[in-house]
């Protein structure tokens, strides 16, 4: 499937896609589909989860290109045995992300089927600089918010049925605006990790024509945390000088971050398998 998924976006031949989302003067267009089946089970997670996790993940896109969500279109196959307070939950689910990121659902489209698939189209207000993939240098440091791993743990536990925690990140993205919105003057790139911190790594490898020197302690080996898809934790780089800088914003955020490596000369292949769902 990804290699005609790469082909058919290659149809296309703007230079706005390609990254989180696509901006136009000031303003990031982001679309995304939440597929029953693909991304979630039903019996995993309830509606309100289901539509609250769908709306994070579109938001996560926004806030790492540094932008503020400002409106959401919704669009959503349903299936045929839903009933209204089934749907009333489904709604919850969507509202509860628009009051807490405050932002205003404007319409969609709605049609009947078999499986619950949600379509996300985010409209969103740069706050300043556009922070994209594609600025990352040679000398750059790396680093990611947050922990790493216990996402594919809890995705494993759910695929051989077994029940997860209700905060288990699997079930609910900890986005980590605050902390980007007062870094993102000193980042060059940035992304989220949605496929895994290796698959992130190779696409800054590519686009960026760079290798990753990685730090003693840090095992780029292990997959559990290199591979550990559905983080929604940011991938970021900075200048050297702007280390201490993020560190001290990390202190007023109480956000965790991992310097991890740095850009070198050469070229980064991921360890991991193309679909962490498999």
């Amino acid at each position: 499937m990804k290699d005609k998924e790469s082909y058919f976006i290659s149809l296309f031949k703007s230079k706005k896609i390609g990254d989180d989302g696509a901006i136009v003067d000031d303003i990031v267009y982001s679309t995304d589909l939440f597929c029953e089946d693909i991304h979630f089970k039903r019996e995993w997670m309830s509606l309100k989860e289901i539509a609250y996790k769908a709306m994070l993940v579109n938001i996560s896109d926004a806030i790492v290109m540094n932008a503020k969500v400002k409106y959401a279109l919704i669009s959503i196959k349903i299936p045929k045995e839903f009933s209204k307070p089934e749907l009333k939950e489904l709604s919850e689910g969507f509202k509860k992300a628009s009051k807490e990121f405050s932002f205003e659902i404007i319409g969609g489209d709605t049609v009947a089927g078999d499986k619950l698939d949600i379509s996300i189209t985010l409209i969103s207000k740069l706050l300043g600089k556009a922070i994209r993939r594609d600025g990352l240098e040679i000398g750059d440091l790396l680093g990611f918010t947050g922990e790493l791993g216990s996402v594919k743990r809890d995705l494993d536990r759910l695929f051989s049925g077994k029940n997860v925690e209700k905060n288990s990140k699997f079930i609910k993205p900890i986005l980590k605006d605050k902390f980007f919105f007062k870094a993102s003057p000193f980042l060059s790139s940035a992304l989220d990790i949605s496929d895994g911190l290796s698959k992130e790594l190779s696409r800054l490898s590519t686009i960026n024509e760079v290798g990753f020197e990685f730090f003693d302690g840090f095992d780029d080996k292990n997959k559990k945390i290199m591979c550990s898809g559905e983080e929604y934790e940011i991938l970021f780089s900075c200048k050297k000088e702007y280390k201490e800088k993020l560190e001290e914003i990390v202190k007023k955020t109480d956000t965790k971050i991992t310097f991890f490596a740095k850009a070198i000369k050469g070229r980064y292949n991921t360890i991991c398998k193309e679909n962490h769902f498999e």
